[in-house]
């Protein structure tokens, strides 16, 4: 079973002696490592399935992992838990929701929901604090920290103003019979320390529990590993202390160095053969985080050779630096013959995205957005895209509640809840049921006019919608909608502004898109369904990946560019003025290690930001990836000399005259 494997990970796969620690650099076959031992487990010492447990921290993860463990072992799986921390808790809880005096049935709320209640508790708080608070608790729960202890901790008057809210949102969770996200994992860990029998129970069932990405535990999450798995300790963590980036929602590296601490005869096994990157890239990727103080020392290689030189390229401003990386994208995809899915562009915020999303769209190639909020999800982009799905679909209950409620026309809640009984009674939508025989004795009559006045806008904008240009209808169903005024009341000016601004980006392209290809807005719609689906089928199409730094941990792809390598922007300008530049420097290694075979990094001499131009400086993590890198750009030495200009341009010629 385990003849692919190297030495190093042939030892972890087998060590069963006690508590183990298996420091997986980037690239180095981690997740092999997780599910052969679980094959291990199952197969050759004969362990039971229901008796493992391999945790990790996204459903995709998981997903994955579950089946090419499935793929590994001949038998039946029945009984294997391979879960996301939360998905654990909330089985847990179900199981033991009487204990914390909750329904098995209780409500699980999300981040938007959560997002509400704190609106609701504080009216006349700015949205800034609102999330402030909301974070601060989020915290507070990962550091197992309850309300009472939160008063006593509050660093300022703003902390125990917080700390009072969260003794209000817990009761208020508590009369909802509901949970949040935090409290997955939070509730049972103080079960288990309560109550030790219960613990016991859970104890007795997990013969071994395998912990993937440990680094980026947090707290509670790190104190659920241990109750566990108890005194007996059976388990196999696997992490990488540099690749520990995400601290800001909770992530503690100092669970590593605990983890010595806790478990004295804790085995240390490191795996440092990289499979995925050629030579250059592991180079400069262990030049740059030698300047980190080391929990563990390790040290990358591979056997894929030394692969293409590192370009370094210094770019005018943001809109140089667009048009510069999908230049040098398309002609590298045409001479290599390669897929745009070999393509990663990667930065470090979301704000960075917009310019990239407009080249690309320009030159008509396909992209996923990942780890940001792409245009097609923003909330008014959605608006808009509600009342376009209802002109094709009145049956389209989502997008009719959207759009009867998005401006605000009198009809809410109650209006909705009534006329939905009376659609779920007929088995009709909404919308039809809205002028069905005798639904005027099931919705008021004041509110069911409203709805029909709505329904019968649509049907006049429907039927302009399929016989005049795209773009006037659209401009004129926004203006008899009043969006624009609603946006402003809505929102602060600024935000309004924005938004604003992103719905005449969205008209414009749609009224374009019409003009250009013959068609009316009803099938312009689809084209915008289409799109929007697309944003979500990431992994399964011929596309660019758009991602942030944090949201392409774990992925690869043979062609990366990083760009916006500047000081202010990474390492952030916080992370500077806090202290906290090895984080970033951590990040910046997670970026360069996602590259395979080639790797491009940009920065901008000068950015707009706001209404000023800045100038920029190159980030000081270019010149601690070391010397085997080459630059051009802006006042450098060209990339290329004459000579191999002209060889490539004679070899570009030559694959022009074949095609």
């Amino acid at each position: 079973m385990s003849h692919h494997l190297n030495a190093p990970q042939r030892e972890a796969v087998r060590y069963l002696d006690g508590p183990l620690l298996v420091l997986a650099g980037a690239g180095s076959g981690k997740t092999r490592v997780i599910t052969q031992k679980i094959a291990y487990l199952i197969e050759e010492c004969k362990i039971a399935p229901s008796h493992i447990a391999a945790i990790t921290f996204t459903n995709k993860a998981a997903k994955e992992m579950a089946e090419r463990v499935g793929k590994l072992i001949k038998g039946p799986t029945e009984g294997l838990t391979v879960s996301t921390f939360h998905a654990l808790g909330a089985k847990i809880l179900r199981q033991e929701a009487r204990h914390l005096h909750l329904k098995p049935s209780f409500s699980i709320l999300d981040a938007s929901d959560t997002a509400q209640l704190f609106q609701e508790m504080l009216k006349d708080a700015d949205k800034a604090r609102v999330r402030m608070i909301q974070n601060r608790i989020s915290l507070w729960k990962n550091a197992l920290v309850g309300p009472e202890e939160a008063a006593q901790v509050a660093a300022d008057d703003l902390e125990a103003g917080a700390a009072r809210v969260y003794a209000e949102y817990e009761r208020t969770l508590r009369a909802y019979q509901a949970v949040d996200f935090d409290d997955l994992i939070r509730l049972p860990v103080n079960l288990f320390a309560e109550r030790d029998d219960v613990g016991g129970r859970w104890r007795s069932r997990l013969w071994h529990l395998l912990v993937d990405e440990c680094q980026d535990t947090n707290r509670c999450q790190y104190r659920l590993m241990q109750l566990l798995t108890g005194p007996r300790a059976a388990f196999t963590a696997v992490g990488d202390d540099d690749q520990s980036i995400y601290a800001w929602r909770g992530a503690d590296i100092e669970n590593l160095k605990a983890l010595r601490d806790d478990y004295p005869n804790l085995k240390v096994i490191k795996l440092e053969q990289n499979y995925r990157s050629v030579q250059r890239v592991l180079k400069a990727a262990n030049a740059l985080i030698a300047h980190n103080p080391k929990l563990f020392e390790k040290k990358l290689w591979s056997e894929h050779g030394h692969g293409e030189m590192i370009r370094v390229t210094a770019c005018r401003d943001g809109e140089h630096e667009a048009e510069w990386v999908i230049a040098r994208l398309q002609a590298h995809k045409f001479e290599n013959r390669t897929k745009f899915s070999d393509y990663a562009i990667l930065y470090r915020g979301n704000f960075q995205a917009k310019a990239f999303e407009q080249q690309l769209r320009a030159h008509k190639i396909p992209y996923v957005l990942s780890g940001g909020q792409s245009f097609f999800d923003r909330s008014e982009i959605k608006d808009l895209t509600s009342y376009l799905r209802l002109l094709a679909n009145q049956d389209d209950d989502p997008a009719f509640i959207r759009a009867v409620t998005t401006p605000k026309r009198g009809i809410g809640g109650t209006t909705l809840e009534a006329l939905g009984q009376a659609a779920g009674r007929r088995h009709q939508s909404l919308f039809a049921a809205a002028f069905a025989p005798g639904v005027e004795n099931e919705v008021k009559a004041a509110q069911l006019a409203a709805v029909r006045e709505f329904c019968q806008f649509i049907n006049r904008m429907e039927w302009r919608a399929q016989k005049e240009p795209a773009g006037q209808v659209l401009e004129d169903l926004l203006r008899a909608i009043g969006y624009e005024a609603w946006l402003f009341e809505a929102h602060d000016p600024r935000e309004a502004e924005t938004k604003w601004g992103n719905v005449r980006d969205f008209v414009q392209w749609l009224s374009v898109k019409g003009a250009e290809e013959n068609k009316n807005l009803v099938e312009l719609s689809q084209t915008v369904a289409l799109i929007s689906m697309l944003d979500k089928n990431e992994g399964e199409q011929d596309a660019v990946q758009l991602a942030t730094l944090h949201a392409a941990k774990g992925l690869e792809f043979p062609h990366v560019f990083l760009v916006g390598i500047e000081e202010g922007v990474l390492p952030h300008r916080e992370s500077v003025e806090l202290g906290k530049v090895e984080e970033e420097r951590r990040l910046m290694y997670v970026g360069i290690t996602r590259a395979q075979r080639s790797l491009n990094v940009t920065y901008c001499e000068r950015r707009k930001q706001g209404r000023e131009i800045v100038t920029r400086e190159p980030s000081r993590f270019i010149v601690e990836m070391g010397e085997d890198i080459q630059r051009s750009g802006q006042g450098e030495a060209p990339a290329v000399t004459k000579d191999e200009g002209r060889a490539k341009l004679a070899a570009f010629r030559a694959l022009l005259a074949k095609t």
